[in-house]
């Protein structure tokens, strides 16, 4: 994974970290970003597009590229040309498995790189978040 990012454990088996995760029926129960995703086509694989509805109002267009389950999934988002990408990796662990993230804005210059920095502490909240939800349910 070449995106700037972490690693996050979840007490979940890896197949149940990633059907969760990568359903985008789930995120607003774990993005803190998110209010509703809308418009979502087709069910989880490659190419399924949906929008992400922000609490700031962005609304980008999301598609997964990549779906390897159990264990690599990615997306790309688009919003008035700037482009994100997310990357999961889910690895079985003795308690459950560890979730390997890698995000990365695209936009001209060193702002990317900034924005980039500065988002990623926020997608591995997301992700402890989603660790903590599973956690309860099972």
């Amino acid at each position: 994974m070449d995106l700037p990012g972490g690693t996050v454990a979840f007490a979940v088996p890896p197949e149940v970290a990633f059907d969760y995760l990568v359903d985008p029926h789930h995120r607003a129960e774990w993005q803190s970003s998110l209010r509703r995703v809308e418009q979502v086509v087709g069910e989880p694989a490659v190419g399924q597009r949906w929008v992400d509805v922000t609490r700031p109002g962005l609304r980008p267009e999301m598609t997964t590229t990549v779906l390897e389950r159990p264990t690599r999934w990615a997306e790309s988002g688009r919003w008035r040309g700037v482009r994100a990408e997310l990357e999961l990796r889910f690895a079985g662990t003795p308690g459950g498995c560890e979730v390997a993230f890698g995000f990365r804005i695209h936009v001209l210059g060193p702002v990317g790189r900034a924005v980039t920095a500065l988002s990623v502490p926020a997608v591995r909240s997301d992700l402890r978040r989603a660790a903590e939800v599973l956690s309860r349910r099972s």
